[in-house]
Formats: structure tokens, sequence, C-alpha cells
């Protein structure tokens, strides 16, 4: 019976798996496909008809076209691609450097309403940016600074997420080493560099790791705040795809995954940490 009920888990997560890898799958695929195949395969996406969207496992005319011409006959792709990097590294940046003396303040020292102050951070993640689009949309007008790529990184600085998350790591840290670091002459700001970080790392990477990946894979912050196309980021040029440029399109969406599942995979098992310390009880 056991064995039963092991073979039918292990069956369901591996279609759960199937369908999650899937996407994946259909992305390298169509970055593979001739022109003549993506048309073939949807053009029912664009017509009125009633024909269904058919999808081969493999390419039937593998090529590497659509690939070159995004990388040499796509003069706006790297440009894009430097803006996502901009944008990911200066939210990064800024994230951390907030994040981390306030996450630690809120973590081990006796703040007056502490609990008021996490509640409201809760309920500020729980947020979606529809609801704080409007203000921070006059906000960025009143400082001139809407259609800048700060417009995109400056919300997302003061984001309540990574703040929420590294107080939970830092409040995992024994409080017997910091007292022994007292007892030895240590400040608190030397506690803070020399114990706090080191301590705390696979909550930061996380943190880094996550934060990175939200800022990838932006579409509806640069949508709204940038105007000028030579500011987009990466994640806006497959909205500009159309039928005969879907080749191009599939080869920039996989060039776009690159990155992050390279970071992904590099970073798992810190995350994984992160998310079981995260999840502790204090």
């Amino acid at each position: 019976m056991r064995k039963l009920k092991k073979a039918v888990v292990l069956s369901v997560l591996l279609l759960l798996a199937l369908v999650i890898c899937y996407p994946i799958w259909f992305a390298i695929t169509g970055a593979f496909s001739s022109q003549w195949e993506l048309e073939e395969n949807l053009s029912p996406l664009f017509s009125n008809g009633t024909e269904m969207v058919k999808w081969s496992l493999l390419p039937q005319a593998p090529t590497l076209q659509s690939l070159v011409e995004v990388l040499l006959d796509s003069p706006g792709f790297f440009p894009m691609f430097w803006n996502s990097v901009a944008i990911a590294a200066g939210i990064l940046l800024g994230q951390l450097l907030l994040a981390l003396p306030a996450s630690w303040a809120l973590a081990r020292f006796p703040i007056a309403g502490k609990k008021t102050i996490m509640t409201l951070y809760i309920a500020l993640m729980l947020m979606p940016f529809q609801v704080m689009m409007f203000p921070q949309y006059l906000a960025l007008d009143d400082l001139q600074l809407l259609d800048t790529l700060w417009a995109v990184i400056l919300p997302a600085v003061f984001s309540t997420f990574p703040v929420f998350l590294l107080q939970r790591f830092f409040q995992a840290i024994p409080r017997e080493i910091l007292e022994a670091a007292r007892l030895d002459g240590a400040g608190e700001g030397q506690i803070f560099l020399r114990i706090g970080l080191p301590l705390g790392a696979p909550g930061i990477l996380s943190v880094s790791i996550l934060t990175f990946l939200d800022a990838w894979n932006m579409i509806e912050q640069p949508m709204t705040y940038l105007k000028t196309k030579s500011l987009w980021p990466l994640s806006l040029f497959l909205p500009e795809i159309t039928l005969p440029d879907m080749g191009m399109g599939f080869a920039a969406a996989l060039l776009m995954l690159i990155p992050a599942l390279l970071l992904f995979l590099n970073g798992q098992e810190y995350l994984e940490q992160g998310i079981a310390l995260s999840g502790g009880k204090d």
C-alpha cells in the first residue's frame, strides 16, 4: 500500500514538473524553429478561425536564424538588455542598502510599535502595483523623473518585502552570540557588519535572487513610466512582436530567460535555505 501511495505521489509530482517546465521547453523549441513553422503552428492565434494551435515536441526544421537575427540584426536588443541590467542592478543595490539596516534594527532592537510597523509592512506587501501606480506616477512627475530609469528603480528600492524577509533571518541569530560580542567590546555597528551580515548570508542571498528575478521580469512599471523606447528594458521587447517576427520573439524570450535561469540554478541552495529559515519559528 505504501509503495502504491509513493508511486501515485511521484506520478503527480512528475506531472506537475512537466507542466511547470513546458513553457521553458516551448520557448527553447520556438527559438530554434523556422519562421514558416511558427506561422503555420501559431496562425490561429492571430485569426478569427476555429482552428486549434498546434505545437510539435521538436522543431521540424531546426535553425539558428532567429537567434542570429536577434543578436546581429536587431539594433534595439542590446540597448534593451543593458537597460534591464541597469534596472535590476539599481533595484537590487538600493534594496539591500535600505533593507539590511532597517531589518536588523527591527529584529534586534526594542523599537516601540514594532508589531504595528510589521503589520503595515505586510499590508504594503499585499498591495498590487495597480493600487500604488497613480500616487507613484504623481510623485515621480513632481520629481521630474518620469521617462527615466529612475522612475522604475526608485519605487522598487523602497519595497517592504526585503525588510520583512530579512527581519526573519536576523531574528534567528542566537542572542548569546551577540551578547558575547558585546562583552568583548564590539559596538553595534561592528556586530551588524561582522556577525549579522555573515550569519544572515543565506537570507541576503535569497532576497537578492528574488529581487533580481522580479526586477528582471518587470513589465507594468516600465510600460507605465517609460515612454521613450530607447529606455525600455528587455521585458518590453516581446509585446512588440507580431506573427511575422515570432521567431525573433521566441529567440529573445530564450535569451532573456538564460540570466535568470543561471542565477536561480546557482543560487538554488541558498534560496532553499532562506525559505526554510524564514518559515521557522522565532
